[in-house]
């Protein structure tokens, strides 16, 4: 157990962050989910801004890797792509 009061205070504020992490970090892959189950080219093209949206957010906090949000967006965006053609 954390012996100073600095210590126990570091402990309850990574406890909400890791929570506020990981409840940002599943929306998001619930809102990709969503966008590669979608069968409407329409429909993913208003969707593809926000999910960019929302990866770019999560490399800049460091919940995830800049480069793992940079591929992600490239695979949704080819997806949306063939989608339209």
């Amino acid at each position: 157990m954390a012996n100073h009061k600095s210590a126990l205070k570091r402990i309850r504020s990574s406890e909400k962050k890791r929570i506020r992490n990981k409840y940002y970090f599943k929306t998001t892959r619930n809102a990709v989910r969503n966008l590669r189950g979608t069968t409407e080219a329409k429909e993913a093209a208003e969707m593809l801004p926000k999910v960019s949206s929302m990866l770019d957010k999560l490399a800049n906090r460091n919940i995830i890797h800049k480069k793992k949000a940079s591929n992600l967006k490239s695979k949704l965006t080819k997806y949306v792509n063939n989608l339209a053609a």
